[in-house]
């Protein structure tokens, strides 16, 4: 009980901290999504859904991760896909590293730690509208365990 009441707070702490850092940046788009069950299963995914209005300017693209103290590994692979249309889809594998070489957690937290890994950088989205992310896990693992949250955060970058 005290555990997952301390998680709650130390989640509370790490999001109100997200949001005061970002204030001043051109924060497009951000959201963060639950692991269903805190057991990231290989078949699931999750789907972020934004619109771009502006094409003119570069954008940054991030996803972010809050993983715990059971996470098994060093890294976590990703499977990325960007689509605005059937037609016009982007697909990547990303590596995504949360702890060091002396399995140290990256990122901020005590027990809950979050991290950003830039996806895109200085990015012009083709189109302006409606674009759809979605990220699966490419481990081994049918179900992955440790991972609470993923997120997606969108800025444009100012000239």
């Amino acid at each position: 009980m005290y555990n997952y009441s301390l998680r709650i707070r130390i989640s509370v702490i790490i999001t109100a901290a997200c949001f005061l850092a970002s204030c001043g940046k051109n924060v497009v788009y951000s959201e963060f999504q639950p692991i269903k069950d805190r057991l990231w299963d290989k078949n699931d995914e999750y789907f972020f859904n934004f619109e771009i209005k502006d094409i003119t300017v570069p954008y940054n693209v991030s996803l972010q991760l809050r993983n715990n103290d059971m996470y098994p590994y060093q890294n976590i692979w990703m499977l990325y896909e960007e689509s605005q249309s059937a037609e016009k889809t982007v697909k990547d594998t990303i590596e995504f590293l949360l702890a060091d070489d002396f399995g140290k957690w990256k990122g901020n937290g005590i027990s809950l730690y979050q991290n950003r890994i830039p996806v895109k950088n200085g990015y012009i989205f083709p189109d302006t509208g409606k674009y759809t992310i979605s990220i699966r896990h490419g481990m081994r693992d049918d179900k992955l365990k440790g991972i609470e949250n993923i997120g997606l955060h969108i800025e444009s970058i100012d000239n």
